[in-house]
């Protein structure tokens, strides 16, 4: 398992969409919710295949600015490919990342 956070300039549905298109991998699922007109909460899971672990990979990103401003927190898992072993070669840092990274030109 791996997780980021960063903290963005930009409102939840902006950074979601952002990454949505700019991710790579495949979207499951994406929902986003609205409560009290500006505060936005909304999820992002996606599926992707990394060789070098031989596995799928899970990545679960939730934004949301409920205290006033935007967080966007990636959460990878699912890449490791033995029973024993919790070896995944880096895929799920690596795409845990690769959200955050859509978004780092509107971090602070």
């Amino acid at each position: 398992m791996a997780e980021k956070i960063i903290k963005v300039s930009i409102s939840p549905s902006i950074a979601q969409e952002i990454v949505e298109k700019n991710i790579g991998a495949d979207l499951v699922y994406s929902e986003i919710n609205r409560i009290d007109g500006n505060i936005e909460y909304g999820v992002s899971i996606f599926e992707k295949y990394f060789f070098r672990a031989s596995n799928r990979a899970a990545l679960t990103v939730i934004f949301n600015n409920v205290n006033g401003e935007t967080l966007v927190k990636a959460i990878a898992t699912g890449s490791s490919q033995g029973v024993i072993f919790n070896m995944d070669w880096g895929a799920a840092d690596d795409f845990a990342y690769s959200a955050i990274e859509c978004l780092e030109k509107y971090s602070y």
